[in-house]
């Protein structure tokens, strides 16, 4: 019996040994933890903003269709929007009625009429410029007046309707509702213009124009003109954003 429990104290010493031979050291816990500090601190906030900008390009994205489908649906119903304004006088009555006809065929959670103050959009009646694209307004712009109707719809995004021309209308999009963002064009407000054919896509032209920002999401998918200065140059100081041969700036 004593040899036995000898074997086995014996077997059970050599385990222990080897176990702690390969154990790490506090210090070298602490070292590897602290480098794992130091890579997470790095990647993340790239992270997140790449998340942050997907869900964006997602927003711009769904809300732009939906306005597309609800114009068509609209146009079917009371014709092309050329004849929708023959009796109206006044630009308040023809963005009632712009607004009133393509908010018909959408879900809609809060309808704030020709009030720029009722809480549709931020209190403040102006947008920020994009940084390094300040769009051919300059920075700040007003968009809301005693004229612009405004609605939020049911999942949250400020829509603001702007008569254009008896052809066409503009509707500045803020995907963050009038209580979150910073009310900045290109980053959460989005302007977009429709004519009777439908959306109207701009050209790239070094965002020149409010428009493009919604423009290049919807052509290109992605956000990357946050990322490049104010001469569209990417990060790595060599790809410029031409909408045509690089439309991103990975």
């Amino acid at each position: 019996m004593t040899n036995r429990h000898a074997i086995n104290n014996s077997k059970h010493s050599t385990h222990y040994s080897l176990l702690t031979n390969f154990a790490f050291t506090l210090a070298e816990t602490l070292i590897v933890m602290g480098i794992i500090g130091v890579v997470a601190a790095l990647t993340l906030p790239n992270l997140n903003s790449s998340t942050g900008d997907k869900e964006k390009v997602v927003k711009v994205q769904k809300i732009a269709s939906n306005l597309e489908d609800a114009l068509g649906r609209a146009q079917a119903v009371y014709g092309p929007i050329d004849e929708w304004f023959v009796k109206d006088s006044n630009k308040k009555d023809k963005n009632k009625r712009a607004a009133e006809r393509i908010t018909e065929f959408m879900k809609i959670s809060k309808d704030c009429g020709n009030n720029a103050t009722a809480g549709c959009m931020k209190a403040n009646t102006t947008v920020n410029a994009n940084s390094g694209h300040v769009g051919m307004y300059g920075s700040p712009e007003t968009i809301l007046d005693a004229n612009t109707y405004s609605y939020i719809t049911a999942d949250g995004t400020s829509l603001a309707f702007d008569y254009a021309s008896d052809s066409a209308f503009a509707v500045w999009i803020d995907i963050d509702g009038p209580n979150k963002g910073g009310f900045i064009v290109g980053s959460d407000v989005f302007p977009l213009t429709f004519l009777k054919d439908g959306l109207s896509i701009y050209s790239f032209a070094e965002f020149q124009y409010e428009e493009e920002f919604a423009s290049w999401i919807l052509m290109h998918g992605n956000m990357d003109y946050a990322k490049a200065d104010a001469s569209c140059k990417c990060p790595d100081g060599k790809t410029i954003l031409d909408g045509v041969n690089n439309t991103t700036c990975k």
